[in-house]
């Protein structure tokens, strides 16, 4: 064998030769740092979001055919891609040459907001049209299963995939021979089509056809390669690792005898995340590749062998072939591994992972062996000593020495033998979410009658998710032989097995009830699927199951998504150029689509960079005893260790912020990710290595306080508290007709954000001046900041924003401090230094949206009129008062949501515990204290035994009216919103298909429900609403506009080039904008809360039409002039073409004293109707049909105010359902990914969305009428919640449960099923609290 082999791959069609090649280095970095291809991004370093896919192609010599297949570059090692071809989103198409379809319809389609996931999202449809020109709709949403997008909402990508499908308007599933959109029941009653309504965002017919010859070819050479069959075994080595590549089976087994420990990778999707995530580290690794034997399929007379290089999705396309071919006897156990294949991770670890992989790592939760175990499946082992077979049993699984591989031997292959007849194989998970999500619990389950009298002769159960390993619950199965298979088998079953799988209170992972009523739920599922085919198959001898029961055995029914939409055409008087109410693409689509937008990590490196990164406290309160660095510092390339003691007296106090917390902490850490140290080094890696020698000793001190709960008890608040009271709340309490008191607990969110925080400081050398690329909602506020820490004046630091990739809230403050102390690094050094954080670091360090309790008492008449409502409101603030007291404010003045409370007293504390702090995410406190209202009044409906909605309706404002800090309203486009919304959704009908569907189905059940929004929209005072614009024309008549918003993918530079051109009446092209500085904008105002685009608007506007009085001499006396001509003739009589535009805020203030004011310029109305079905069994859900109408006055971009609507929705959606933090009960968080905390993926919007805009009604003095949309639609999401809810109430009415039913945000799978009490909730045992500790705590 031979040492420092060369490394050989193409890259986008051309030949990349590596000569000194490191085995830790991963794709994704190489592509990024060493070609500079920047398209592909770094999302999360583990595979779980899809923004670093690209395609990997390779040819088989053998059968002569090339795979395309997706992968994620951050998990692939470049030493496994020798002889293979790498495409990224720079390959396929750019607009220096031409964009290639795939590209042009994402932008057009309005596919891209931030832009981030863009490049990831392209890859994967690009793939699956290179391996299926032609997609159905089901391939296109199963490519997409592995990729995030945080702010679309996903429905104008499927859009966009649509378009190359077959038939695209349709969703493709006729029932009973009638195409959905025929249906009168799931339809909608008939737009009238007229010139006022519009239902399509981009045209179809100009897009570019797609033209499979015009691909990239796969590489001649590499062909030539993989052919020859001389290659020897390849040696990459480094300082650290060596990487062995054998090419035959006879080199595999010499390497594994001379490193017996070294593990045998294939994908590297399992030693990948657990080299980068678990710091494991493996000196010698061996990859096999292209081992001939490793990849064998071969069908035998009972079953069948698979390869152990053969990956998952090659697998599922084996078993799918066999499935078709075969007898439906004998692939029960194929069925059954099938669909676990179809969920199991995304497409593109499917594709990398390898099925022996996948075994030998044994994973407690993997979802294919369970399945195995039951199934007798054998494993061919091989080793210089010879052949050998085992089981794989649960001995193997075990890890049980006598059971398992030997260090030298090898997986050769699989054997899945062939069900026989009266053999059922079934399989079950469940998951936090449906797709690319690791099981909570999963399980094979198999059962033998030898011949058809019911007896059972084997049976087989095995269960993932509920131990150290895969457990097969061999005593009961071998106690039920013999028995016949009806009620009394299962009920002794049940017992046998809760018996034998024992969970422990404190098992890691949490969920314990809910993980031992799932062991018994998955059984009592098999028992039906079972009962149900011996009836088919002999109806004379097994009695008919109860019709009610059936619906346990369907999963969640999951149609094609479709989606219509319905908005106002621009108005006819205006000018035929004049951009406004159109649906203008995304400025940046394009460049999104084909990775040439730069964010700002792409930037390239500077001379002399640094990296920077962060050592964070791993105690919720503790005293810092010592810290000791030198380990760290005499690592190579460690540049520097800052700690507090560089950084004297600085702290966050600025502006807004009043709060005094310290940059890098020194004597006492109060939560779990608080800075502690900052590591400069030449490199990421050896910044990485050094910061995690640092050694901190801590003494924990007392009290630890997490949750809201703790700080009542310890009294522990930020000052002040804050009231808000109209009315007599105590005197109308003594006219109601009832009372009741509840509460509801809302757990946080995340903002998961797509790009990381992310920052690169460049000093300049001179007057110490310095420049600060940052990805942040609030220029001003890092210029503060670092010219405080840096000691210099304002002018001196100059910040720069070319676009932010998704923020929502969390790139305002702690933005601020890590840029600070990234700029005092650069300072101090006279480097550059570059900051970016990886995903596990910043979900821990910047917090996210406030858990809230809310706690209310109610006073109401019997028909559902509420006269009197005291409320409580706590938010879990954490350790700094960052934004909370502010986010407590809004939620007060919005909390009455859409409805009229003649008395009502709110008061609200913002509560200090050990967590990081929380801080501003989309929708500033009212998605909480909207939630506490609705919670409320549904409350009151069941009290009253009416429909929520009747409350609902009987409750909401008039049409003039004044809220509870006395600011007038008038509530007509609420009212409209409301009963349009009952319209389009056919809601009485409606209501009544999901009653008849309740009483027809015993354990599936269906929810409908509507929520209005009254969403407030304004800064809180005049100073904060202030913006300004500056517009330069240039002599060949071109404008170049700057303005002091960000654009985060919300598209408020589109909007701003929009209203340039109406101002000036000149076409879009000629109008440019370069991004956000301090340099051009001076203290600008954050931007957020729903105005970005409204405040700057109008700055713009005012500039534009400066330059338009100024003009007006020259324009008239030659009106058929080009803008060039008149820019001429200005500049000639010497008149000024620059403006600056400049907007004073809008009226607004609120004293809180009185409780009185006029915080709001304007109010956003909408409501939404949501319907969903839940398994009770499992407490899965399926969002099966939303509709929406909003009030957004007269629309700039209908395209990009139903983007944010959506996007919104759909983010509410994941807060109020899936999105679920955890923490230990040492307040150190575990959900720092997205393999732990699940966002809505694209199996999770619901199957059918309706959007429609509400005609304008009136004129307002915001831009052009139009209404700010960016964070209202966020609340809508709960109509899901309370759609749930609503199942549920159904499924507990039915078994008799009594009444009112609490439940907490977010309603996970979890609490859904624990709610549907039922004989199997009953049956498991329960913890006495306080007799084990948990592994997870409530926050």
């Amino acid at each position: 064998m031979e040492g420092g082999a060369e490394l050989l791959f193409y890259v986008n069609g051309r030949k990349v030769i590596e000569k000194n090649v490191d085995p830790e280095t991963m794709l994704l970095p190489y592509l990024r740092k060493k070609l500079r291809l920047t398209g592909t991004k770094y999302g999360c370093g583990g595979g779980g979001c899809g923004a670093c896919t690209v395609m990997i192609s390779r040819y088989n010599p053998i059968t002569k055919k090339i795979r395309h297949y997706p992968a994620n570059a951050c998990l692939t090692p470049i030493c496994s891609l020798y002889g293979a071809a790498i495409t990224t989103v720079e390959g396929i198409g750019s607009t220096k040459t031409r964009i290639h379809p795939v590209q042009e319809r994402i932008a057009k389609c309005h596919g891209t907001q931030c832009g981030f996931c863009t490049p990831g999202m392209v890859m994967s449809i690009y793939t699956l049209l290179r391996n299926h020109p032609e997609p159905t709709l089901s391939q296109l949403n199963d490519a997409l299963g592995g990729n995030l997008c945080r702010c679309t909402g996903y429905r104008p990508i499927i859009d966009a995939c649509k378009t190359f499908c077959k038939t695209s308007g349709c969703c493709q599933s006729k029932e009973n021979g009638v195409c959905c959109l025929d249906q009168g029941i799931n339809g909608l009653p008939e737009f009238e089509e007229g010139n006022e309504t519009s239902l399509k965002l981009f045209s179809e017919e100009e897009f570019l056809p797609l033209d499979p010859t015009q691909e990239l070819i796969f590489p001649p050479e590499l062909m030539t390669m993989a052919e020859k069959k001389t290659q020897k075994t390849r040696i990459f080595g480094s300082d650290r690792m060596t990487w062995i590549s054998p090419v035959t089976l006879k080199e595999l087994l010499e390497a594994k005898v001379k490193y017996p420990q070294a593990p045998v990778v294939m994908g590297n999707t399992s030693v990948g995340p657990d080299m980068k995530f678990k710091g494991i580290f493996h000196p010698v690794i061996i990859s096999p590749d292209r081992t001939e034997e490793l990849s064998v399929v071969n069908y035998t007379d009972n079953g069948l062998t698979v390869g152990a290089a053969v990956s998952l999705a090659e697998m599922k396309d084996i078993l799918a072939n066999v499935t078709r071919k075969l007898p439906e006897e004998k692939t029960q156990m194929y069925h059954a591994l099938l669909k676990h294949l179809g969920t199991l991770a995304g497409p593109q670890i499917r594709n990398m992972a390898s099925l022996g992989g996948h075994i030998v790592s044994r994973h407690p939760d993997s979802d294919l062996n369970p399945l195995l175990a039951v199934g007798n499946c054998t494993l061919n082992l091989l080793s210089k000593e010879g052949k050998r077979q085992i089981p794989l049993n649960e001995q193997f699984l075990r890890k049980c020495p006598s059971a398992d591989l030997k260090p030298e031997e090898i997986l050769i292959s699989v054997n899945i033998p062939y069900s026989k007849k009266w053999e059922f194989v079934s399989a079950f998970r469940q998951a936090q979410r449906e797709q690319n999500a690791l099981a909570i619990v999963n399980s094979g389950m198999r059962v033998c009658f030898g011949k058809g009298d019911g007896i059972i002769r084997e049976l087989s159960i095995a269960y993932g998710g509920v131990g150290p390993t895969t457990i097969l619950a061999k005593n009961s199965c071998q106690k039920l032989i013999g028995r016949p298979w009806n009620e009394e088998m299962l009920d002794a079953a049940c017992r046998l097995i809760l018996d034998e799988v024992s969970l422990p209170g404190s098992a890691p992972g949490g969920k314990v009830e809910f993980k031992r009523t799932l062991i018994i739920s998955f059984l009592f599922k098999f028992y039906l699927e079972v009962s149900q085919i011996l009836k088919e198959m002999d109806p004379v001898h097994y009695p008919s199951l109860a019709s009610k029961y059936e619906s346990a055995l369907e999963d969640l029914r999951c149609r094609h998504y479709w989606s219509t939409l319905k908005y106002q055409n621009a108005d006819l008087k205006q000018l035929s150029q004049d951009p406004i109410g159109h649906p203008i693409m995304h400025l940046s689509g394009i460049k999104h689509a084909t990775g040439e937008a730069i964010y700002c990590d792409d930037m390239p490196v500077v001379d002399r960079e640094l990296f920077l990164t962060f050592v964070t406290s791993s105690r919720a309160r503790a005293k810092i005893v010592s810290i000791d660095l030198s380990e760290a510092l005499s690592l190579p390339g460690v540049v520097d260790i800052l700690t507090g003691e560089h950084l004297p007296g600085i702290t966050t106090n600025f502006g807004f912020l009043t709060d005094t917390e310290q940059l890098l902490a020194t004597d006492e850490v109060s939560c779990v990710g608080q800075l502690i140290c900052a590591v400069i080094a030449n490199s990421e890696v050896q910044a990485k290595r050094a910061a995690q020698r640092v050694k901190i000793v801590y003494r924990d001190l007392e009290p630890l306080i997490l949750t809201i709960e703790e700080a009542i008890q310890n009294k522990s608040f930020f000052e002040p508290e804050r009231k808000l009271e109209c009315g007599n709340v105590d005197e109308a309490f003594k006219m109601v007709d009832q009372i009741l008191e509840g509460e509801i607990h809302m757990g946080g969110q995340e903002h998961f954000y797509m790009e990381t925080q992310s920052m690169l400081v460049v000093p300049k050398g001179e007057d110490q001046e310095i420049d600060v690329y940052v990805s942040t909602q609030f220029p001003k506020y890092i210029q503060d900041i670092t010219a405080a820490v840096l000691k210099v004046s304002a002018n001196k630091v100059m910040c720069h924003v070319k676009r932010v990739g998704g923020a929502f809230g969390g790139k305002v403050t702690k933005t601020g401090v890590l840029a600070a102390i990234t700029a005092f690094a650069a300072n101090k050094h006279g480097r550059p230094v570059r900051c970016i954080l990886e995903r596990g670091e910043d979900i821990l360090i910047t917090g996210g949206r406030h858990p809230y309790l809310g706690k209310y008492k109610v006073g109401f008449m019997n028909d559902g009129r509420i006269l009197a409502l005291d409320m409580e409101h706590y938010n879990n603030a954490g350790a700094f008062l960052d934004e909370s007291l502010f986010v407590i404010e809004m939620g007060l003045l919005k909390l009455e949501n859409a409805y009229k409370f003649p008395n009502l007293r709110c008061r609200g504390w913002a509560c200090r515990t050990n967590l990081p702090s929380n801080t501003a995410l989309r929708g500033f406190g009212f998605p909480q204290a909207g939630l506490i209202t609705e919670a409320c009044i549904t409350e009151v409906a069941a009290k009253c035994g009416l429909p929520p909605e009747k409350v609902r309706t009987v409750n909401m404002y008039k049409e003039i009216d004044q809220t509870p800090y006395k600011q007038e309203i008038n509530a007509k486009n609420l009212i409209q919103c409301w009963k349009e919304c009952m319209a389009t959704s056919s809601y009485t009908l409606r209501k009544a298909a999901v009653e008849k569907f309740n009483s027809e189905n015993y354990w599936k059940k269906k929810g409908l429900a509507m929520v209005p929004l009254k969403f407030p929209v304004g800064v809180g005072s005049v100073a904060a609403g202030q913006a300004a614009a500056l517009v330069h024309i240039y002599l060949d008549g071109s404008v170049l506009v700057t303005h002091g918003g960000i654009e985060m993918g919300q598209g408020v530079h589109t909007k701003m080039i929009q209203v340039v051109s109406r101002e000036l009446r000149m076409p879009l092209s000629s109008i440019h904008l370069r991004g956000t500085s301090t340099e051009t904008i001076p203290n600008t105002n954050p931007s957020g809360g729903s105005v970005v685009a409204d405040l700057n608007g109008l700055a713009v506007k005012d500039a534009c039409q400066t330059l338009l009085k100024r003009l007006e001499p020259i324009i008239s006396k030659n009106p058929r002039g080009t803008w060039k001509d008149w820019a001429q003739a200005a500049f000639n009589e010497s008149i000024s073409l620059s403006a600056t535009g400049y907007f004073r805020g809008y009226e607004s203030n609120i004293n809180w004293e009185t409780g009185e004011g006029h915080p709001f310029e304007y109010f956003v109305y909408g409501a939404a109707c949501s319907e969903v079905e839940i398994d009770c069994l499992t407490g899965a859900h399926k969002n099966i049909r939303t509709d929406i109408v909003m009030d957004v006055g007269y629309s700039i971009n209908p395209a990009l105010d139903i983007g944010q609507i959506e996007g919104a929705f759909i983010q509410g959606m994941g807060l109020y359902t899936i999105e679920e933090l955890n923490y230990s009960p040492q307040g150190v968080l575990y959900t720092r990914g997205p393999n732990q905390y699940k966002i809505p993926a694209i199996c999770d919007i619901p199957m059918e969305l309706h959007i429609s805009l509400l005609p304008p009604s009136e004129n307002s003095n915001t831009l052009y009428s139009s209404k700010g949309l960016g964070e209202s639609g966020i609340f809508l999401g709960c109509s899901v919640f309370f759609a749930i809810h609503d199942a549920i109430s159904a499924a507990r009415q039915e078994r008799g449960l009594p009444g009112p039913l609490k439940l907490n945000s977010p309603l996970t799978p979890e609490k859904i099923r624990m709610a549907c009490e039922d004989k199997f909730t009953k049956m498991i045992p329960r913890d006495e609290p306080g007799s084990y500790v948990p592994w997870s705590i409530p926050i």
